[in-house]
């Protein structure tokens, strides 16, 4: 049987570390555009902190859970012996006695998973029952479980994104990205050190208000350029109601661009290009079958530290 895993390992075929899909123009689109996500992750006056950290959590965890379980069947043992991400960045897993432990994605995702199901449906952490409170420790769990949902994402990124975009999902999951990212920027519960694989989408998608993506062309502004003006003046209009953490935010917007108009036969063109530019890349992208199912995964260990 070992030997049989090591020859399946070794004539497998490791992620690629070509010219990253996520970043093409094409797919540079997000669910919910017009959406200002960032009044989303705001704290709303009057509700408690700890109470905004929960919902968010149990969201990640179900729309990321939701979209690896789309492309699930091609994150294999062998496909994936390694727990990967953009930048040659390889995930280790920590055992209960602290040891490094190196495995393959699709085990290190099912115990993320594992860990982070059983931690939300534990009322002592995650209370849904009337005078029960948070532990005083609820935030660096938070931490954790972001961190190692991040892990997730960087992963679906660097290894399966050609499966998403193919599967026509590509928005939902840039959309859950923006949102987490937003999030983390409000309230700074992910360490720099982790998110900087991912900052060149962050500036592609444009998900902080000084996160320009070059224009289209020398002409109008494209719709990507109203959407940011458009969310940076709703944004600074309720600047003035904002309450509670606002003192955790950093940065000031830059000037968005001038709006463009959403009429025309300009506007009407650009559409008709970004159609184009999007199906002609999904022209070029096959869509191989899914390896042989790899034997199930060891039960997640007790340890609860990750690299």
């Amino acid at each position: 049987m070992g030997k049989a895993r090591r020859k399946d390992k070794e004539a497998s075929t490791p992620c690629p570390d070509d010219p990253k899909l996520y970043l093409e123009e094409a797919v540079l689109e997000r669910k919910l555009p017009d959406v200002d996500l960032r009044v989303l992750v705001d704290l709303p006056a009057g509700l408690d902190y700890n109470e905004w950290l929960a919902s968010h959590t149990i969201a990640f965890f179900d729309h990321i859970n939701l979209v690896y379980g789309t492309i699930s069947e091609f994150c294999t043992m062998s496909g994936c012996p390694d727990m990967t991400g953009p930048g040659l960045r390889t995930y280790l897993w920590f055992d209960d006695k602290g040891k490094k432990t190196r495995v393959a994605a699709p085990q290190y995702i099912d115990y993320v998973m594992t860990f982070t199901q059983k931690t939300i449906s534990d009322e002592s952490i995650f209370p849904t029952k009337y005078a029960n409170e948070f532990p005083s420790s609820f935030e660096s769990i938070v931490r954790k479980i972001l961190r190692l949902l991040f892990h997730v994402l960087a992963h679906l990124y660097h290894c399966h994104f050609r499966e998403v975009v193919l599967l026509n999902l590509h928005a939902h999951l840039n959309c859950v990205f923006a949102h987490l990212t937003l999030f983390n920027h409000r309230f700074q519960l992910i360490e720099p050190k982790e998110t900087d694989i991912l900052h060149d989408l962050e500036v592609a998608l444009r998900v902080h208000a000084d996160c320009h993506r070059p224009a289209a062309g020398a002409g109008a502004a494209t719709s990507d350029d109203a959407t940011g003006a458009d969310e940076a003046a709703a944004t600074a209009a309720g600047a003035e109601e904002e309450t509670g953490a606002d003192a955790n935010e950093d940065g000031d917007a830059a000037t968005p661009p001038a709006p463009a108009s959403a009429s025309g036969p300009g506007s009407a063109a650009q559409g008709d290009a970004g159609a184009g530019a999007r199906d002609a890349l999904l022209s070029d992208l096959t869509l191989a079958p899914a390896p042989a199912p790899a034997p199930p995964p060891a039960p997640a260990p007790d340890a609860q530290q990750v690299a």
